[in-house]
């Protein structure tokens, strides 16, 4: 539980967040574009290029609210922490700073709606805070609703929603960095807007901090050593972009707590001591889930009648009590594939 403890420790109770932030406009669901999982990723009619999306401590640079190309974004492999997607981590911060801001604004108006694009189906989130909520619980309550729409994206692109009309994302939903990184990303996120200086300051020392307790490996030339050595075990040297066959690894278990995945003589292990878990509860112990509803009204690509039966799900809407039952169709979904 180190890791815990240190994103938890060192809470103010002032919360600042970035400033001069528009909150009509949500950020998109993607905003910054990072990381194919692998080494040389070939791709598939595109002869000459090939993806490596890796990053190293000595590269890294400050966090930038909805980023900046100095962040200098990718993956890097960490001995305690696997594979983090520092694109991923920092969306996923930054998002929890907006929806922190966005609740602060609207909780004293009552319940309050707002929509939160197409990602499989149009996404809506409403959200009614008690005025006895603290300022971390806010905080909390924003993390967990970040994290519940990092699960949809793995969750929708599983099933072919993508950001480019025509190339699915499957080759990278559930990847074995993506959901460590943002639960990571979360944590971080509520650590900075609850720490006593800027949001962006908090974020870039929070982020050096935590990469050096994981045990980040020094350079670019590290990291591709880790992925070259769960080559064609966790992703595969063969298959080309788009494919879903890129991945061979993925990670489905989301939820309570998340656990690395590290690489020790090619094998998997799940390290309990550096794990990360959701936000769950406020303060006084009420469930977060009664506070707010993350609703997607699925379109045809979403397996609606098949993961819930007809007619159970009325007009195809589904929300993020559903997630592990879609989850764990899309699991088993993907094990058909691989056995193909």
């Amino acid at each position: 539980m180190r890791l815990l403890t240190l994103l938890l420790i060192s809470f103010s109770l002032f919360a600042k967040a970035p400033k001069n932030v528009n909150l009509k406009n949500p950020p998109p669901r993607i905003i910054r574009t990072c990381c194919s999982f692998g080494v040389d990723v070939k791709v598939a009619g595109m002869p000459f290029v090939k993806y490596t999306e890796v990053t190293s401590l000595e590269l890294i640079g400050n966090h930038k609210y909805l980023g900046s190309k100095a962040e200098n974004n990718g993956i890097i492999y960490t001995e305690k922490g696997g594979f983090i997607d520092m694109g991923h981590l920092r969306d996923i911060a930054d998002f929890t700073a907006y929806l922190y801001l966005l609740i602060q604004d609207q909780r004293h108006t009552g319940a309050f709606s707002l929509k939160l694009g197409n990602e499989g189906g149009m996404k809506t989130l409403t959200v009614n805070v008690p005025e006895k909520f603290t300022d971390e619980d806010v905080v909390h309550l924003a993390g967990r609703i970040a994290y519940d729409l990092s699960v949809w994206h793995e969750i929708s692109t599983s099933y072919g929603a993508s950001f480019i009309p025509l190339v699915p994302e499957r080759y990278s939903s559930f990847s074995v960095e993506d959901a460590y990184s943002n639960l990571l990303g979360v944590h971080l996120g509520m650590k900075s807007i609850l720490g006593s200086g800027e949001y962006e300051l908090e974020m870039t020392a929070n982020v050096n901090e935590v990469l050096e307790s994981l045990n980040a490996v020094k350079d670019r030339e590290s990291t591709i050593e880790a992925m070259n050595a769960v080559k064609d075990i966790w992703w595969s040297g063969k298959a080309k972009l788009p494919s879903r066959k890129v991945l061979i690894k993925r990670q489905f278990e989301v939820y309570d707590c998340v656990y690395p995945m590290l690489i020790n003589s090619e094998k998997i292990e799940n390290s309990v001591e550096n794990k990360v878990c959701v936000p769950l509860e406020s303060s006084s112990n009420e469930s977060f889930n009664d506070f707010y509803k993350l609703s997607i009204k699925a379109n045809f690509k979403i397996p609606v009648d098949k993961v819930f039966g007809q007619h159970v799900k009325e007009k195809n809407i589904i929300t993020q009590l559903d997630f592990p039952a879609l989850i764990k169709y899309a699991e088993e979904a993907t094990f058909k594939v691989h056995e193909q």
